[in-house]
């Protein structure tokens, strides 16, 4: 039985994600997001959010609609999506410290706090990407391609030519590298 494929867009928060989805809409999959949450100066592009993606545990019968399509899911949801669809993740990596800085920023920005120091923050984070990568590592209807944020940043081309070949799709990638935009790196580790 051939399983209906959807497109999914997944890493830790402040990784890159909201990049991506706009990476792959450019280059011509269909998006599903609700716009809920809109644009805001720590995401300008947008947030490609589906409030539905949440309550995956609880509901997917949703996921019908997201067939030859691509939305977000943040990765610790990942371990809930039901084995009757293929999925291609696209899972975005940065580095620690920089998801670290940038979720700081926000959360001040938003005027909340985050309860974890960055020490309990870089464990805790280790520890679910351990989880999530053994876990992805074993699911036969789940096919991942692990992006680098950095190196998508410095060399965009080179990333970009290998989406087509993972997805199964003829894409746009002139348009895709023009969504790049390293003036949005705001929160650099050396």
């Amino acid at each position: 039985m051939n399983k209906k494929l959807i497109y999914i867009v997944s890493g830790l928060p402040r990784s890159g994600t909201s990049m991506m989805m706009r990476i792959l809409e450019a280059g011509g999959i269909p998006v599903l997001s609700d716009n809920i949450r809109k644009a805001d100066i720590d995401n300008p592009g947008g947030y490609y959010e589906l409030e539905k993606v949440k309550t995956i545990r609880e509901d997917s019968s949703w996921l019908n609609e997201a067939v030859g399509k691509v939305f977000k899911m943040v990765s610790m949801l990942l371990l809930y999506l039901p084995e009757e669809y293929k999925y291609k993740v696209v899972f975005m990596e940065r580095q620690i410290d920089e998801i670290l800085v940038s979720e700081q920023k926000m959360l001040k920005r938003l005027g909340k706090e985050r309860g974890a120091s960055d020490d309990e923050m870089r464990m805790l984070f280790g520890k679910h990407l351990k989880h999530v990568k053994s876990w992805l590592s074993e699911q036969d209807h789940i096919e991942v391609l692990f992006v680098s944020y950095n190196e998508m940043l410095q060399h965009p081309e080179s990333i970009i030519q290998i989406l087509p070949e993972f997805s199964g799709i003829t894409m746009n990638t002139e348009a895709m590298v023009k969504v790049v935009d390293p003036s949005l790196y705001r929160n650099r580790k050396s």
